[in-house]
């Protein structure tokens, strides 16, 4: 099994603006209580994060509604270090699966958030749906830019039935054909939960 899941501790880098990850004891062996208790504070969309249509689609399905079948099964991992955009040329000349995880060359862990990173051009995501694709993943922290307000490339993911899978953690994965399993916290009602990520 190669774990693809960014790991989780004070202080991992959060969208900008976005609620920090906090980890603290509520309760402590050391302070007399019978056991250790610890309490989270953070966003949903933290490190490796499964986005559910409701987070850019006020009519879009929440957590819940994502199937299951779409996050487990075979997938395929394409090497797409050096493309500022994900676009229709680039595609064409790589195989894709029902599960396609793009690695960008983002490293396993950001010392800060990154600024620049690989974005998704609509047109792609059309042609994307047309080969099959249900899941998108990708080890940038979006598939739309930064600065960008209208999200041109999580609307064209919604409006194709694909799901999206951001911030995995592929650095010293092979391209190649494997088993994915990445199942989200069961969080009722919600746009988004991070994601225990492998591959076999």
């Amino acid at each position: 099994m190669i774990d693809i899941t960014r790991p989780i501790y004070p202080g991992v880098p959060v969208w900008p603006g976005d609620t920090p990850y906090c980890y603290q004891l509520v309760s402590r062996i050391a302070d007399g209580n019978s056991v250790n208790v610890g309490k989270l504070t953070t966003t949903t969309h933290l490190g490796t994060h499964l986005d559910a249509p409701w987070h850019y689609l006020d009519t879009g399905e929440k957590l819940e509604s994502v199937p299951l079948s779409v996050l487990v099964g075979p997938c395929r991992v394409v090497d797409a270090r050096g493309q500022e955009t994900l676009s229709v040329d680039f595609l064409q000349k790589v195989e894709l699966a029902e599960r396609t995880l793009f690695y960008t060359g983002q490293p396993n862990n950001w010392p800060a958030f990154p600024h620049h990173f690989m974005h998704v051009e609509p047109e792609a995501v059309a042609h994307m749906a047309s080969r099959g694709v249900r899941l998108y993943g990708t080890d940038c922290p979006s598939v739309d830019p930064l600065t960008s307000k209208d999200l041109p490339a999580h609307k064209a993911f919604a409006q194709a039935g694909v799901y999206i899978l951001e911030g995995l953690a592929l650095e010293g994965v092979l391209a190649g054909p494997y088993e994915l399993i990445a199942l989200p916290l069961r969080l009722e009602g919600a746009e988004a939960a991070p994601v225990r990520a492998i591959l076999r």
